[in-house]
């Protein structure tokens, strides 16, 4: 039937579209080589963390799990990530703003430090969390990779 082939088509069509022009857009390498510096700072500290890159829309780029970290941090660190996606801030912001009763609870969101938003040139990118060590380890890991590929955690605007 010409049906299958159509939605494919269709389905690729969607899935397939870049970012609008001049909007910037976080790629899988960037995501693999901001992992890879966070964990070279989470090994030079003895620290097993899991570690996930996901885009603005907080579609995953990219995830990985240290042999030693728990199985229950890559559930952290997906939750951090939708914090971060649906505030724009850090996990640990929201930590402090729901524990002072000025934002309300996100469904599935986690205050735990370590999750960071990703900006490249001013511009939101995406996010980026580490689970697995103390909130502020975390934190420090993500900054690593954050840095490794020229990034940062604030808008810099």
């Amino acid at each position: 039937m010409i049906r299958k082939p159509l939605l494919a088509i269709a389905l690729a069509a969607f899935f397939g579209c870049a970012p609008p022009e001049g909007e910037a857009q976080l790629t899988m390498a960037q995501a693999q080589a901001a992992v890879d510096a966070a964990e070279t700072e989470a090994r030079a500290n003895d620290w097993n963390l899991t570690i996930f890159v996901a885009d603005a829309e907080g579609v995953p780029l990219y995830l990985r799990r240290m042999d030693g970290a728990s199985a229950r941090t890559t559930d952290v660190v997906m939750r951090k990530v939708h914090v971060v996606i649906t505030t724009g801030g850090t996990s640990g912001a929201y930590g402090e703003a729901l524990a002072a009763g000025t934002v309300d609870s996100i469904p599935g969101g986690i205050h735990y430090e370590g999750g960071l938003p990703i900006f490249m040139d001013g511009e939101f990118v995406g996010a980026m969390a580490a689970s697995g060590a103390r909130g502020s380890e975390d934190a420090q890991a993500v900054r690593a990779g954050l840095a490794a590929i020229g990034a940062t955690s604030e808008s810099g605007m």
